[in-house]
């Protein structure tokens, strides 16, 4: 209860942060926007049809695209759900969030969110799905997800909502989150000799079967961004109200979802408001999706508080927009722990620097298994061998097949302190040039680029700080810390049928 006090005295002072902002508190407008943010879980950027891929259908995303602003060069600030989502809704580095910076953890109350700003300056807030997490917000306090005032569905909040308020919400699609239905995407029509198999991973039918479920996946993402922009329709709001679409991070394979690599955090990123932003218009600017918390506060009028690191997209987005403030040589990544598959809960950290054409990685434990200990590798899904993973299984039973073996590695062996690619020339990233002498120079640049980031935004991994914190902090699945493959597992595999991670 006394933490609970505490969370309501924080949201109630929270309009007080105008003072230690990075603007003068602005007058707020007469008529404010609505905000609706619709994200999909685990989906990375060239997934969809306007993003380049004739395989998938995204007519709706694609729709979007033609009436707004399409991101293609924008990246989540941690490829895992929960600090990515953290990252979202702070404006803030996911290395300054403490536990947030971790999957299933919780996310301090010390931190100002968008959510709780809107909410106390007249906005009606809800979500509906995973919002923030997975993680514990009752743990420390909080009397709601971060994320808002849970709903139903987007039909319950337009039902609910005070009818003369301005309102953000935010659809948290549980697609194209694994499992997938197998076969699903054949079943849908999906045709499997148009797939594009990235050069990370072997091309054959199990693959690109696992790619089309996904893909499958997508389409029903897609469907449920229809079904949302017809209610906007039938609302009468949409003329008033920002759309935003995109990904909490990259798609569940080898080198994707909780990889620094560009397939766990490139995502797709559209918004659109008629008659208000540039309409068919591509952005090539490096952004993330931590840019959009200030970017809403400032669409609301609203100061941004001093702690965010991010940066306001209006300037990309307005038809008069030629400020050159969101304008970036880079963006500095990052992940802790994902989930529990390392004995005692070990996570792998990390740090990334991205420009236009390089990715520079520094590993900070390159003695830790980076897709999580063998031979479960439970940092790639499918959730520690449990339900199918065609993909997956077919690079594990095939590991030492010759024509295997380098992606095997590639994708579930260890890894070296540092990582460099040339996105430019290989956009799979499948050379690492930090031991080229023909790359010093670059290496050395973006190590020095990065470093001076982190300092400045106190990064106890770059300070000398303690970082025990995230190997140590609580972990709210109990479940996940015994893993139980499955029958298919154990029997193809000669696995044990548990797995303790707590020893």
């Amino acid at each position: 209860m006394l933490k609970q006090r505490y969370y309501f005295l924080y949201v109630a002072c929270l309009l007080l942060l105008a003072c230690g902002c990075k603007s003068p508190q602005k007058e707020q407008p007469a008529s404010r926007p609505n905000i609706l943010i619709i994200m999909s879980d685990n989906q990375s950027a060239n997934h969809v049809g306007v993003y380049g891929d004739a395989t998938v259908r995204t007519p709706q995303m694609d729709s979007i695209a033609r009436e707004g602003v399409r991101f293609t060069n924008a990246f989540c600030n941690s490829p895992s759900c929960t600090p990515s989502r953290a990252g979202y809704l702070t404006g803030q580095d996911i290395w300054r969030l403490k536990e947030g910076a971790n999957l299933w953890s919780i996310l301090p109350t010390e931190y100002p969110l968008y959510t709780d700003l809107l909410e106390a300056s007249g906005y009606e807030v809800g979500f509906q799905g995973k919002g923030w997490g997975p993680g514990s917000f009752e743990a420390n306090g909080r009397k709601h997800n971060p994320a808002g005032n849970p709903y139903k569905s987007f039909d319950d909040f337009l039902k609910h909502k005070k009818k003369d308020a301005p309102w953000t919400y935010w659809i948290s699609s549980l697609h194209p989150h694994r499992p997938y239905e197998v076969g699903s995407g054949q079943k849908a029509g999906i045709d499997l000799s148009t797939i594009k198999v990235p050069g990370y991973l072997p091309d054959n039918d199990s693959v690109r079967k696992d790619i089309a479920d996904y893909y499958y996946a997508v389409e029903l993402f897609d469907k449920e961004l229809g079904d949302a922009l017809n209610l906007l329709k039938q609302s009468g709001e949409l003329e008033n109200t920002i759309v935003v679409v995109c990904s909490d991070n990259g798609w569940q394979m080898p080198r994707g979802l909780a990889n620094l690599y560009d397939f766990g955090t490139h995502v797709p990123l559209i918004i659109s408001w008629p008659g208000k932003f540039n309409k068919g218009t591509v952005a090539t600017e490096l952004v993330t999706l931590n840019d959009l918390a200030p970017t809403f506060l400032e669409l609301a009028g609203v100061a941004i508080p001093s702690e965010m690191t991010a940066k306001s997209l209006l300037p990309v987005l307005s038809k008069s927009g030629n400020d050159t403030t969101t304008q970036r040589e880079f963006v500095v990544l990052g992940r802790e722990r994902h989930a529990f598959v390392r004995q005692h809960g070990m996570g792998y950290p990390g740090r990334a620097i991205r420009t236009s054409q390089y990715l520079y990685i520094r590993n900070y434990a390159p003695n830790r298994w980076a897709a999580g200990d063998p031979p479960l590798y439970g940092d790639i899904d499918p959730y520690m061998l449990n339900y199918p993973g065609p993909a997956k299984f077919y690079m594990i039973a095939n590991k030492n097949n010759p024509a295997v073996k380098p992606l095997f590695e590639l994708g579930m062996g260890k890894r070296p302190a540092e990582e460099l690619f040339d996105i430019l020339r290989d956009p799979h990233e499948l050379h690492n040039l930090a031991g080229d002498p023909a790359y010093k120079n670059v290496k050395e640049k973006l190590a020095a680029e990065m470093q001076e980031y982190l300092v400045q935004t106190k990064d106890p991994r770059a300070t000398g700080g303690d970082v025990s914190i995230w190997d140590k902090a609580p972990y709210f699945s109990d479940i996940d810390k015994r893993a139980h493959p499955s029958a298919e597992a154990i029997r193809q595999f000669k696995l044990d049928s548990v797995y303790d991670y707590l020893k």
